[in-house]
């Protein structure tokens, strides 16, 4: 029976969901060698043969206690949580949990192009994504820098709502797009993507949308930024994370996140001081590094009709 929910999940989440579709297979041909290609609920023809055995394998090679991370968080105490933990999950056997061995991406060397038409569709889109360094790879390297901190000034410049780059220039500017932005989220456990998407306005033009992107990304390559965008970025950068930590629930999931991933708490502690420590000069070795176009994979959605009067 879960296997039928599964499926009708499948189905309702990705293979209804023309974005959703287009995204997964930008993953299988941004990621040559990581396990990032293969989509997290699997393929159709692959979940159509999952049996309970196979459930039942892999609960009992992965569900351990040394292989979890448990954050509590509320109004209670260390001793309280502790003597609960004892009680519940002490007794919980450990697995023997193997680390984890990673196949790693090659150095890529071709740009990647894809494009979904469905009937569906009413709206066309554009995403673009670079193969980035994740907070965990350059805290795991043998000589740690600050590139992902730079990234994520970087992606609050171009793409940080009305007062990003894009949205002045693309949006209201040349009115190129109705929507556009940058995003970065550095999180995964090995490596991420700074991202671009947009759409262009009513009847607008997706070769002159792409044609505004590359031409904000060609600038920033050879104008770079300036010392007061960076200053604002870390600013609006620093305020957000004030916020993500005004709930229970907010500091929890950030903190279990993070250190399911590999990461120290120390890392995430730091994050504002690192980030306050990025200098322009930072953000444009970071974008020099990841904003190549053999690091890319762009992803075109369009309504059916659009995609047949091209051809």
């Amino acid at each position: 029976p879960e296997r039928d929910v599964i499926l009708q999940e499948r189905l309702e989440r990705i293979d209804n969901e023309p974005g959703a579709k287009l995204g997964e297979a930008m993953s299988a041909a941004q990621f040559l060698n990581s396990p990032y290609r293969l989509p997290v609920i699997g393929w159709r023809h692959e979940m159509e043969q999952y049996t309970t055995q196979d459930a039942l394998t892999f609960y009992k090679r992965f569900y351990a206690p040394d292989n979890a991370v448990l954050v509590v968080g509320g109004d209670v105490t260390a001793s309280e949580v502790k003597t609960l933990a004892e009680k519940y999950f002490g007794p919980l056997p450990r697995h023997g949990i193997a680390p984890r061995e990673r196949l790693q991406e090659p150095e890529p060397n071709a740009a990647r192009r894809l494009t979904l038409s469905d009937e569906r569709v009413r709206q066309p889109y554009l995403l673009r994504r670079y193969l980035a360094p994740s907070y965990r790879t350059n805290e795991a390297s043998a000589t740690p820098g600050n590139e992902p901190y730079a990234l994520a000034v970087l992606a609050e410049i171009l793409g940080g709502g009305s007062a990003g780059r894009l949205y002045r220039d693309m949006v209201i500017g040349k009115q190129t797009a109705l929507s556009v932005g940058a995003d970065y989220d550095g999180g995964a456990y090995d490596l991420d993507s700074f991202t671009f998407y947009g759409t262009p306005r009513q009847g607008g033009d997706m070769a002159a949308l792409e044609a505004a992107l590359d031409q904000q990304i060609a600038a920033l390559l050879k104008d770079g930024v300036t010392d007061q965008e960076v200053a604002d970025a870390k600013h609006r950068l620093e305020i957000s994370a004030i916020k993500a930590r005004d709930s229970v629930s907010g500091p929890t999931f950030i903190v279990a996140e993070a250190l399911g991933k590999g990461r120290k708490l120390a890392d995430v502690q730091a994050w504002p001081d690192r980030i306050n420590e990025v200098t322009q000069a930072d953000v444009m070795q970071a974008a020099r590094q990841v904003l190549r176009v053999e690091n890319s994979v762009t992803g075109i959605l369009l309504p059916k009709a659009a995609q047949e009067a091209s051809q």
